[in-house]
This record gives C-alpha cells, sequence and structure tokens, in this order.
C-alpha cells in the first residue's frame, strides 16, 4: 500500500489546488512535520507556484493562437467527400433518425412473425380491427361473434353426440388457426356480455339435440350491453361488524327480526358467558346482496359500533372457467361412455377407460359443487356481527392476598420457636419451620405459616407477645378475577393469610441509636463500677468492658452498654455525675418503611473512662534528660569514628599505588640522568 512519502508530489499538487479532506490534509501535515525531505519539496512546490502565477498574471496569450490551434485540429482529420459525406449529413437529419427508427422497429415485427410462423394474412386483419376502432361497439361485437359461435358449436355438437360438418369453412392452416385464436381470446370480453343469452341457448341446444344450431350473431342493442355484463357478473359480498351493546339477548333478538324485513335469515348464533357474567359473542346472517347496505344502517342502530368492514370478491373469472372446465368434462365422459358401448379392443383397455371415467366423473362433481357453493355464497351476502356486551372487562370478584413479616428478638429462641409451633391447629398451618445454629453458637429460626382471615389478627397478636418485635410488615394485594379494573357490585374474597417470621436473639439485634462518648476523672475504677450499677438502674447490660494502666499512671477504661431506647436519656443525665463528659457523638439510624417499636429498641452506648496519670513521668525528668543526651553524643562520636575507618579504608590503596607510582618514575628519572 502506497503512503504519503512514496506519492508526495501527487499529495502536494492536490493540497495546492484543494482537492484534499479533511482527513487527507490531516494525515499529510502530519507526514510533512515528521518527513525533512517531504517538507522541503513542499517549500519548493510553493515557491514554483507562486512564481507562475505572478508570471502569468501579467502574459496575455497572442490573439491568433486559438486560431493557429483549430486549424492545427482540423488539418489532423481528413475532410469526407462523395458518398460517406452525404450519408453522414443525412443521418444528422431529425427526420431520417425517426425514419430509421421505425424501419428497425417493423424489420423486428417481421422477424418476430416468421419466428412465431405467423403470414401476412394476420397483419392485415389487423389492419382491418384497427379501421373498425371508431365504430359502434356492437358492430365490433357482432363482427367477432361468429367466430366465437362457431367454436361453440363445435363444443356443443360433441357435447350431444352429433357429429358436425366441419367442411363448411374453408380449412385453415396452422398459422391461420393460430390467428383464429389470437382473435377469439380478444373478443372474449364482449362475449362476456351476452353470457345469458349464450347459455340460454346451449341449454336449449342441450334439450334438443335436433334443432338447428344456435345463432350468435345476433346483434344485442348498446343499451343492454353494460346492463348485461354487469348482471353477469359473479360478485361475493360479506361484511363484518362489531358492536357493543346493553343485553345480548335482545340484541340477537332484534338482529333476527332485521335479517327478516330484509329477506335474510340468521344462519349461526354463538354466545359465551364470562366470569363476570357478561355476554359475548357471534351472530352469523345471510341477506340479499341489494339489501346489504340497508340491514348495516339498521345494524347501527343496535349499539355502539366499534369497527365494520364491508367488502366484495369477484370471482367471475373462476366461475367461467370453471364452468367452461365442466362443459370439457362432460365431453371427455361422453367420449369414454361412448368407447365402453363400442366394446372393442382389450380388456386392459376397456378398464383403463373405465378408470378414466371415474376420474373424469369425479372431477366433474368437484367442480359442480364448486359452482354451487358460488351460486349460494353470490345469491346471499354474508354479515359477521360480533356482539360483546358492555363492562366486559369488568371484574367478577377480587381476592385479597395479606403477607406480613414479622421479626422478633429474644433471649431464648429455642423457647419462642416450640411456642409457636404450638399454634398449630385446623385455622393455623404451618409451612415451613427451621431453627438455626452456626460454629459460635449463635441460635436463629424462621417460621412461615397460613392463617385464616378470621383468626389472622388475634395470631398475629399472640405472637408478637412472645418477644420483642424488632420490625413488622403487612402487605396487601387486590387482584381482579374475571377482568380488570374496578367493579362496584363485584365481591371481594380472602385468602389465607401468610405470616413469615424471624427469630433471633437480642446479642443479634442491631441498635437503633449509637452513641460515644469520654469520661475523665480520677478513680477510673471506682466510677467504671458506679456505670454498671447505672446501667442496670435503666434496664440496661454491660456488653463488654476493658481496663488498662500505663506506667505513668494513666488509666482507661471502655464500657459498651445497651439500653432501651425509653431509657437512654436519663441514663445520659446521670453520668454527668461520674465526671466531665466530652466528646459526645449520637448516630441514629431510621428504618423507613418498618414498624418498629422504638420504645423498646436498643441502643448501644461506648463509654471511655479515664484518667490524666502523672503530669511528669519518669522519663521526663532532669537525669533521664542528661542520660539520653549522652547516650546520644557517645553514639554520634562512635558513628563518626566508624566512618573515617570507612574512609581510611577506602583512600588506603589508592595512596599506597600513588607513592609506588611516584618513587617509581622519580627512579627511571635518575637512571636516564
Amino acid at each position: 500500500m502506497a503512503t504519503v512519502h512514496d506519492e508526495i508530489d501527487n499529495w502536494l499538487a492536490a493540497d495546492l489546488y484543494g482537492e484534499l479532506s479533511d482527513e487527507e490534509q490531516r494525515q499529510l501535515h502530519t507526514h510533512l512535520v515528521e518527513c525533512v525531505a517531504c517538507r522541503k519539496t513542499h517549500h519548493e512546490t510553493k515557491t514554483m507556484n507562486k512564481i507562475l502565477e505572478e508570471t502569468l498574471t501579467h502574459e496575455k496569450p497572442d490573439p491568433t493562437f486559438e486560431q493557429r490551434m483549430l486549424a492545427s485540429f482540423r488539418n489532423r482529420i481528413p475532410e469526407r467527400s462523395g458518398f460517406a459525406k452525404l450519408l453522414f449529413d443525412l443521418m444528422r437529419l431529425r427526420a431520417a433518425q425517426v425514419t430509421a427508427i421505425a424501419a428497425v422497429l417493423l424489420g423486428l415485427v417481421q422477424l418476430g412473425r416468421m419466428i412465431t410462423g405467423e403470414t401476412t394474412t394476420p397483419a392485415a386483419a389487423h389492419d382491418y380491427a384497427n379501421e373498425q376502432l371508431f365504430e359502434h361497439p356492437s358492430q365490433a361485437l357482432a363482427t367477432s361473434e361468429p367466430a366465437r359461435a362457431g367454436a361453440l358449436d363445435k363444443s356443443d355438437d360433441l357435447a350431444a353426440g352429433k357429429p358436425k360438418d366441419l367442411a363448411l369453412a374453408s380449412p385453415q392452416s396452422s398459422s391461420e388457426t393460430r390467428s383464429q385464436l389470437g382473435r377469439d381470446v380478444k373478443a372474449y370480453p364482449a362475449t362476456v356480455a351476452q353470457g345469458d343469452t349464450a347459455q340460454a341457448e346451449m341449454a336449449a341446444k342441450e334439450s334438443d339435440s335436433e334443432a338447428a344450431p344456435p345463432s350468435y350473431a345476433a346483434e344485442p342493442s348498446s343499451g343492454e350491453t353494460p346492463a348485461s355484463a354487469l348482471a353477469n357478473r359473479k360478485l361475493i359480498r360479506n361484511a363484518t361488524v362489531e358492536l357493543e351493546i346493553v343485553n345480548f339477548d335482545h340484541a340477537v333478538q332484534t338482529i333476527t327480526a332485521f335479517s327478516n324485513e330484509e329477506r335474510g335469515y340468521v344462519a349461526t348464533t354463538n354466545s359465551e358467558k364470562q366470569a363476570n357474567g357478561k355476554l359475548r359473542g357471534q351472530v352469523v346472517v345471510k341477506v340479499l346482496p341489494e339489501n346489504l347496505d340497508r340491514f348495516l344502517q339498521k345494524l347501527r342502530g343496535l349499539g355502539e359500533l366499534k369497527n365494520q368492514t364491508l367488502g366484495a370478491e369477484d370471482v367471475t373469472k373462476a366461475y367461467f372457467d370453471t364452468d367452461a372446465r365442466l362443459k370439457n368434462a362432460h365431453v371427455m365422459e361422453q367420449r369414454l361412455i361412448d368407447m365402453l358401448k363400442t366394446k372393442t379392443g382389450k380388456v386392459a383397455d376397456l378398464l383403463q377407460v373405465e378408470k378414466e371415467l371415474g376420474r373424469v366423473r369425479e372431477e366433474i362433481e368437484k367442480m359442480q359443487g364448486e359452482l354451487k357453493y358460488w351460486d349460494s355464497q353470490v345469491q346471499l351476502a354474508t354479515v359477521t356481527i360480533s356482539l360483546a356486551e358492555k363492562d366486559m372487562e369488568e371484574p367478577a370478584a377480587f381476592l385479597l392476598k395479606e403477607r406480613a413479616q414479622l421479626a422478633l428478638y429474644t433471649p431464648d429462641v429455642e423457647k419462642i420457636y416450640n411456642d409457636i409451633k404450638a399454634f398449630a391447629s385446623s385455622k393455623v398451618q404451618i409451612t415451613n419451620a427451621q431453627l438455626n445454629r452456626d460454629y459460635s453458637g449463635q441460635v436463629s429460626a424462621t417460621m412461615s405459616m397460613l392463617i385464616v382471615p378470621e383468626e389472622s389478627d388475634a395470631v398475629i397478636g399472640r405472637v408478637k407477645g412472645l418477644g420483642r418485635v424488632e420490625n413488622f410488615q403487612m402487605q396487601t394485594q387486590r387482584i381482579a378475577q374475571g377482568g380488570s379494573g374496578m367493579s362496584e357490585n363485584a365481591k371481594t374474597k380472602r385468602e389465607k393469610v401468610e405470616l413469615n417470621i424471624t427469630i433471633s436473639r437480642e446479642e443479634q439485634e442491631q441498635a437503633l441509636q449509637q452513641t460515644s462518648l469520654r469520661i475523665r476523672t480520677s478513680s477510673v475504677d471506682e466510677k467504671t463500677k458506679e456505670l454498671r450499677n447505672l446501667a442496670e438502674k435503666q434496664g440496661g447490660r454491660v456488653r463488654s468492658s476493658t481496663f488498662s494502666r500505663d506506667p505513668n499512671g494513666r488509666e482507661v477504661a471502655s464500657v459498651s452498654l445497651r439500653v432501651p431506647m425509653k431509657n437512654c436519656a436519663a441514663l445520659m443525665q446521670s453520668l454527668e455525675a461520674l465526671g466531665k463528659v466530652e466528646n459526645v457523638s449520637v448516630q441514629r439510624q431510621d428504618r423507613t418503611g418498618a414498624q418498629i417499636d422504638e420504645a423498646n429498641a436498643p441502643a448501644d452506648i461506648s463509654i471511655q473512662v479515664y484518667s490524666q496519670g502523672n503530669i511528669v513521668s519518669h522519663e521526663s525528668g532532669p537525669l533521664a534528660t542528661l542520660r539520653r543526651t549522652l547516650a546520644q553524643s557517645a553514639g554520634a562520636i562512635m558513628w563518626s569514628l566508624r566512618m573515617i575507618g570507612v574512609a581510611i579504608a577506602f583512600l588506603a590503596p589508592w595512596v599506597m599505588a600513588l607513592v609506588t607510582l611516584i618513587w617509581i618514575t622519580k627512579r627511571v628519572i635518575r637512571a636516564r640522568r
């Protein structure tokens, strides 16, 4: 991959004319900062460009320069002469170009006809048809009818078992036959307009095989053609309606009356009763297509219209295609029957004919069923009505689920655990009970029970009385059944109350308030004993205590107390009698969202009782100071001597080497003299 350095000339030229992007400019500038050679080339390029701009700005081109250049270019191109020049000038004309394009298209059309085997006769017929485009539609229809009539006569005669004299028309070549078939396909939309007349004539022809073949060339009036085409269309109309009503049964009765008025009937009715007593269902009605719009308008008065869809399916093409295939199947059936009547050929061939006859008759029955189904769908429109009573989503009832969380602290966990297990009865079901003991000897228990709603308050109250309640939470969940939202008439049912209990020892309980302070006194031991007595009077206890004394006579005692919150303030006031209270710090941990017995909640108090001891210690006297000074001086002298010895040991070899070198040098000088 080429780098900026390899293509520096191209990069500098592009930068000079402003053709570099921001990213490319950044890459070029980075390279110029790093590369001295490229930076020199860049400076030379800018200098040269500046010189050229200043020089060429004042220079003006020769007026004859452009003429000389044009003359030189003309001399390089030889002039055309003769037929080539005439042909070139002719092709530059617009008319000649259009003529050439038309000739090419005509040649392609003739080539296509030669490939498909068509002669010039279809082209003449096509030109004749173009001349008749502005004639009356009925004349064009009459022109195309004889060809279609001939084809239908042949199929009808074959269905009736009559031989037809095919020599009435001159035999056509294969190309003329394909051309005639193409004209029949083009004339098919016009023949559909005469469907009723053609079907009637064909029915008469099948009933009377000796009668003369009907004429399809009769020209209908121009006013009757659109009406016949519209009446011959096969449309299946259907509609879907969604209504919100007050009463389902009344709505069904009204829909039945509306369908009778519009010459229809109720096909199916289904309904479903919800848990809240509301009804929803579906009614399918068949009415005449011409009465469908009026029937839908009447349905709007039954209730609130939520949705309506109206559609029509055009099955005209499929219907007539199936009808044509049915006629051909009848012809095939008659031929197979004639083959069986002759009873000529092998038995295997006759069996094969019977098998084929069964298959053809099966197809005939299938197509007849399809035509009957389409006829039934076309004759009557289908209306699907979805009915739903108002407030369908209204709940049938509400279910109350209550769940309680209770934390107890007690000195004897096992006793309370057994007492709660004794509550088990027909109204109190203990679902879980577990007693845990860790390696340190700490004991805790967890229990779960289901209580009938009538006894829940009494049982919970009894459990609370077994210990000190540290936390109690009650959660109530209201669940709608059979719907959503609110309902004034819905009943409320309470499920069994779920109670989850946690039992722990009091030592494991976390204090609601933590206080730390210091008390300065002259007699630490005596004040510590008084402190224990004060804690016991306020219903507290000593959790831990330590005592220490240093050589200077300073005594320190650390005492940790736990008392109820209701007695904490009184205990703090009584501490002032023990000495000077200092450095008081209080921290409180409020527990939001929980029901706590704050009066009986524990409060921890950390107290440090200390004395100042001797003001001047043994280590701070004059003798101790002198002793430390002499010791430090002696240590400094010894350190200095040690450093001097290290220096002498380091310099001695160098001094000896230098003295030896000087002595040798002097001896050499003396020897030379």
